[in-house]
């Protein structure tokens, strides 16, 4: 039994070394393809075989330069350094030289030349949304909108999220955003924007609605979106944005896994200011990361299965002054809001809870110490 069960474990390892070589090797391809179409490599086998020729004239027309020292001197003169720890001597070897040092800058042009040609060229294809992107684990956002750069500016504040890759797709003709780990794919969303993005490698989807349209449009348009990415991708998390309420289970056809709509939430965010002041600022400091206390969701830790949740309450909100207020059945399952005390938890449930920033670490790592 342990022979079969080592046996397999080595499968296992091979057939993930032999999946990480695979990778590494299509990455490499990628490389040189790209190299290639900008001339570099061309450039490259230009100049070794520039130096060789001239490690060879000045080996063969100095008789007291070694081969090495040939190589050493070609380097040093055709990059303009001239050490002057070795000089040619006889006539043939000067004239080398001097091809050497007008080959030399002509090489250093041509070279500086084409390297900022290939990152401006990429620079201004990043810009414009023509590059495809092999990000893992990422975040994807479709359309973009005032609501969009909200979304994006309170992920950054969130230290875990500030280096995360987001991959933009939107039909407009420009990065909107200065952000160094956000990328943009210029077009409608389609399965070739979509692929562009690294769909089925992405973790979460955020579909927003486009604001040039009207409702109805701009709610077919996220449904039509939200099919788009499931057929691609379904084991992406997809956040949806609707303004009609009634479209909603339609999105759950679609197989969207949580869907938000703006219209219904500000109106019941009005109603509730209305009759009891002074709520809105309370909900905008829970969920603004700027400031103030903040929502966040940690697993139960395992010494905690079986207690009530009235006892985790407590230890929790003493240690960590952190508050529960709902229990999520698994990572991605059934949220119950306020919990009755009497609640019993369960090995996969996660706790969410209201919690000031400055403890959000020390509540992670607690938790699992616990």
């Amino acid at each position: 039994m342990k022979n079969k069960q080592s046996m397999k474990s080595k499968k296992k390892s091979k057939n993930k070394l032999k999946l990480s070589l695979f990778q590494l090797y299509l990455k490499l391809q990628r490389i040189w393809i790209f190299l290639e179409k900008e001339n570099f490599i061309r450039l490259v086998i230009l100049i070794v075989a520039i130096v060789s020729l001239s490690t060879l004239g000045i080996y063969l027309a100095e008789p007291d330069i070694s081969l090495i020292d040939s190589l050493w001197w070609t380097i040093v003169t055709l990059t303009t350094v001239g050490y002057g720890d070795i000089t040619p001597t006889t006539a043939m070897g000067r004239l080398i030289a001097v091809i050497d040092m007008i080959i030399g800058i002509a090489i250093l042009g041509v070279f500086s030349a084409t390297l900022a040609s290939i990152l401006v060229d990429q620079k201004i294809r990043d810009d414009l949304g023509m590059n495809s992107y092999q990000f893992e684990n990422h975040i994807i956002i479709c359309e973009w909108n005032y609501r969009a750069e909200t979304i994006i500016k309170e992920l950054r504040i969130d230290a875990k999220m500030q280096e995360k890759p987001i991959v933009l797709i939107a039909d407009i003709e420009r990065k909107p955003l200065k952000d160094q780990h956000l990328f943009f794919v210029r077009g409608q969303v389609s399965d070739d924007t979509l692929n562009q993005a690294n769909l089925k490698k992405a973790k979460t989807v955020i579909i927003l609605g486009d604001d040039k349209l009207d409702y109805t449009n701009r709610d077919a348009k996220v449904i039509l979106t939200t099919l788009t990415v499931e057929s691609i991708n379904r084991s992406s998390y997809t956040i949806v944005e609707l303004v009609n309420k009634s479209y909603v289970s339609t999105c759950r056809r679609a197989h969207a896994d949580e869907i938000i709509v703006t219209s219904q939430l500000s109106s019941r965010l009005i109603s509730k200011a209305a009759l009891n002041h002074g709520i809105s600022e309370a909900v905008s400091d829970i969920l603004s990361y700027e400031y103030g206390s903040q929502l966040y969701k940690v697993p139960l830790p395992k010494s905690e299965v079986g207690f009530s949740f009235i006892d985790v309450f407590i230890r929790v909100k003493q240690t960590y002054q952190a508050i529960i207020i709902a229990v999520q059945r698994g990572e991605e399952g059934n949220v119950i809001s306020n919990p009755p005390s009497e609640y019993k938890f369960n090995e996969n449930d996660y706790l969410i809870v209201i919690a000031a920033s400055e403890t959000a670490g020390g509540l992670n790592k607690g938790l699992s110490d616990l």
